[in-house]
């Protein structure tokens, strides 16, 4: 039975079967009441119901997917490689069979979809978003490793339907920049689902994907316990750095035997997969000065990080160049909050282009709406960035910043089925997200009147906590 449990759990019910996902609902509520009952208390009719839907299940997901779908006759964005016109992209068993040009083969069976007129290309990829409601670290010490968002995000929220609305697919949610380190960061698919583990993603390692958040400047300087210089801000993450060395070089020298290994330590734990490498920085910085702070603690312990915001990054470009430095840019029609920022400029996609450096971009919803989230690449190319660049860094050169180029980020043979459709050119402002697909499967359908409610709508847009016009219900009812 709880093996039944695990693996329906696990289970992602397609988005238009409702009655999937309302009968999956029924059985994990009572398998759950099961498992707190006394032994024999147990009803067994909740046994027989838990086997028989999740063969029901099965049975509709392998009859969803053993169909493959041709997308026919789009103007076609690979970004690996050059644009398709007029192109075959087909689909099979939530991965990308093929991808070839007009009158490429289409498999026997298929069905097919007409998209003359319309784009297609790799579903975005926001590298630093707060969907969710997410938390990280509170008030009582400014280093928190140890906190993860996983135990904190609510993926009913109306924020990831709306992210969806804007074509994004994959997102790494953080906590807040109110700490140097505020916890860990957790990467999403934006499957629709029930409960978290539904959207979770499998890192090459087997573990659930994610990194660190760290941040520097104005947010984490106030009264004690936390910093209230710049100076000691850099000191204190020194200081903790250094003491995940030594944890880790403990833990080598006792060689598996538990009476010499250091007591657990979750905080210390944390920052070793960083200084090992497995998990990736993802720095909020702003000022030229505090950038390059950042890049003296990459040198010194050799972690790989992301840089976030860099509103100052035109300023120090070659150097975080010639750092490795990977730089996620945030794009903003009025610069400003901060006085830190006050000098972010359209120009610092153009600029990391030109000095070699890898730039991504991010919403950091709610700063920018997700809906949004293709402008930032057009006003970065309005200000000189390349179009290609532009177009990579909303979905490869995300995917590299979060270690998931070898299954999302561009259409090629292999990889995950995440893709948008949409009405005109990425960059126009005329354009709209159609439709958005994640491994095979359609998550959002502009012409399905409860999802243009998500693309068009306000604040409350379809969220059963918000009044909103005609909007009201349950969180199943909005869906």
């Amino acid at each position: 039975m709880r093996t039944a449990f695990a693996v329906l759990s696990a289970f992602h019910c397609d988005r238009p079967l409702l009655a999937c996902r309302a009968v999956k609902t029924l059985i994990l509520d009572g398998a759950s009441t099961c498992f707190s009952s006394r032994p024999g208390q147990c009803p067994s009719r909740w046994l027989a119901l838990a086997l028989s839907g999740l063969l029901a299940f099965f049975i509709l997901d392998l009859i969803a997917q053993e169909t493959p779908v041709a997308f026919v006759g789009a103007r076609i964005f690979p970004i690996q490689g050059p644009v398709v016109e007029e192109g075959v992209l087909v689909v099979h068993h939530g991965k990308i069979a093929s991808i070839g040009a007009k009158g490429s083969a289409v498999p026997t069976g298929a069905t097919v979809r007409n998209v003359e007129g319309k784009m297609i290309m790799p579903g975005l990829i926001d590298t630093h978003s707060h969907i969710g409601s997410p938390e990280g670290g509170d008030s009582s010490a400014p280093i928190q490793p140890d906190t993860r968002v996983l135990d904190s995000i609510d993926v009913r929220d109306a924020s990831l339907q709306k992210a969806q609305a804007g074509g994004i697919t994959t997102v790494n949610i953080m906590p807040g920049s109110g700490h140097l380190i505020s916890g860990q960061t957790l990467y999403l698919k934006l499957r629709d689902g029930l409960v978290i583990s539904e959207l979770f993603i499998t890192n090459a390692a087997g573990k659930v994907a994610g990194g660190l958040k760290m941040a520097n400047g104005t947010n984490s300087r106030r009264d004690p316990p936390f910093p209230g210089t710049r100076a000691k801000s850099a000191a204190l993450v020194r200081e903790k750095f250094v003491a995940a060395q030594e944890y880790r070089d403990k833990i080598l020298r006792a060689k598996g035997d538990p009476d010499k290994m250091p007591a657990r330590d979750l905080a210390l734990e944390t920052l070793v997969q960083v200084l090992e490498g497995s998990r990736v920085v993802h720095h909020h910085t702003h000022r030229h000065d505090d950038i390059l702070t950042v890049l003296r603690l990459q040198k010194e312990f050799g972690f790989r990080v992301v840089l976030h915001h860099v509103s100052d990054a035109w300023k120090v470009a070659k150097e975080i160049a010639l750092a490795g430095a990977s730089c996620s840019i945030i794009v903003i029609d009025s610069p400003g909050g901060k006085l830190e920022a006050k000098d972010l400029d359209w120009k610092n996609g153009a600029a990391l282009e030109q000095a070699g450096a890898r730039v991504g971009f991010h919403t950091d919803d709610p700063v920018t709406d997700s809906r949004l989230f293709l402008r930032s690449a057009a006003l970065s190319v309005r200000a000189g960035m390349s179009r290609e660049a532009a177009l990579r860094g909303l979905t490869l050169s995300g995917a590299e910043m979060l270690d998931l180029q070898a299954q999302v980020g561009s259409l090629e043979a292999g990889k995950d089925a995440d893709f948008i459709v949409l009405s005109g050119d990425p960059l126009s402002v005329y354009t709209h997200v159609l439709e958005t697909w994640i491994e095979g499967k359609k998550v959002f359908d502009r012409v399905d009147p409860k999802d243009r409610l998500w693309s068009t709508g306000g604040l409350g847009a379809g969220s059963p906590r918000a009044a909103h016009l005609c909007c009201f219900g349950t969180w199943e009812e909005a869906r």
